[in-house]
């Protein structure tokens, strides 16, 4: 028996962590702490809400007296730390909460993990921390000693996040892995994000917007594969460990579009070219042989799959949809998406 802090997940990545592994493991206990900000849904925890195995808790990381005395109480064995500000758009808009939550709360999250001993701390990262690769280098991958080169203020901060992390187990012995994921789509994700956002507009025949002419290639990995990937590094890992998590499909935004126009059956005319996004990195790709080979983890949900799934979910999950936008999000979108 164990028992788990998951920060951050009512969030995308952790509502589908938790909603597995809560099942999964029934000896172990899991709190989830999230202060439910736009991208953070109690409805992403609706099937497992009432399980003995789970509690939640609203609270922000940064909040230092809220979050020791929950380490206090409840005297956790692993942290899993999910809770990010993620959207690099918004980050180009507001970088101080992108520092705050991203830095200064994991930050917080390590002095407790240190104070109350815990097991491990796992720090959830980006492969966005080593910046952009050449379009015509297709030689090129990111490894896990590839040196840290942020490019927006939002990786920027989860770089600093790793530092920090990294720097705990160095300096005060606190076992520590890290993990860097590719692009996840899936169950869950909040509409901001490219997948979910096609999708929707699609299937509202609204216009696609793609930002500059579409050529920024991407490696899409299927959230419940990141979330399996997680649980091998959390459990059997070697202390200050870090570890690529990526679905091996390169593919760039025009592309993945009009896949999901044709999954929908509509047509590509509904795709819109918009003015590109500022320092838009040009090209990610992740080495992910440590992990297959050290963990004996394979991605079982390849591209086409995890679209067909993916899509399956929004059709079926309406309901969902309409309950997670607000007027802010559909400002937000008006906003970041004209075409000018």
């Amino acid at each position: 028996m164990a028992k788990f802090l998951i920060t951050g997940g009512a969030g995308f990545i952790g509502s589908n962590y938790l909603n597995i592994m809560v099942n999964k493991y029934p000896k172990d206990d899991f709190v989830c702490l999230d202060s439910l900000t736009y991208a953070g849904n109690f409805l992403n925890l609706e099937k497992i809400k009432n399980n003995s195995n789970f509690k939640f808790i609203k609270g922000n990381i940064c909040n230092k007296k809220l979050v020791f005395e929950l380490f206090k109480k409840e005297k956790f064995d692993y942290v899993i730390n999910f809770a990010a500000e993620t959207h690099v758009d918004r980050s180009i808009v507001n970088p101080t909460i992108f520092i705050k939550t991203n830095v200064l709360g994991t930050q917080v999250l390590l002095e407790a993990s240190r104070k109350y001993r815990i097991k491990r701390f796992h720090q959830i990262s980006t492969d966005e921390v080593y910046g952009d690769l050449p379009l015509n280098r297709k030689d090129l991958l990111f490894l896990e000693d590839t040196p840290l080169k942020a490019s927006s203020p939002y990786s920027a901060s989860k770089a600093s996040a790793d530092l920090l992390v990294l720097a705990y187990h160095r300096t005060y012995n606190l076992d520590v892995s890290i993990s860097r994921c590719s692009n996840n789509y899936g169950p869950y994700q909040f509409p901001e994000k490219l997948i979910p956002l096609m999708i929707k507009r699609a299937l509202n025949n609204e216009k696609l917007p793609i930002y500059g002419n579409g050529e920024n290639v991407r490696d899409w990995l299927y959230v419940e594969d990141h979330c399996e990937a997680i649980d091998l590094i959390v459990r059997h890992a070697k202390s200050g460990s870090i570890y690529n998590i990526g679905g091996t499909k390169e593919i760039n935004n025009l592309e993945i579009v009009k896949k999901i126009l044709n999954l929908l059956n509509k047509d590509d005319s509904l795709i819109e070219f918009v003015n590109d996004r500022l320092g838009h990195d040009l090209r990610y790709a992740m080495d992910a042989t440590k992990i297959q080979k050290e963990l004996n983890w394979s991605i079982k949900n390849d591209l086409s799959l995890g679209l067909k799934k993916t899509i399956n979910w929004y059709l079926n999950n309406q309901e969902w949809l309409k309950k997670v936008e607000s007027k802010e999000y559909l400002n937000w979108l008006k906003t970041h998406y004209k075409n000018n």
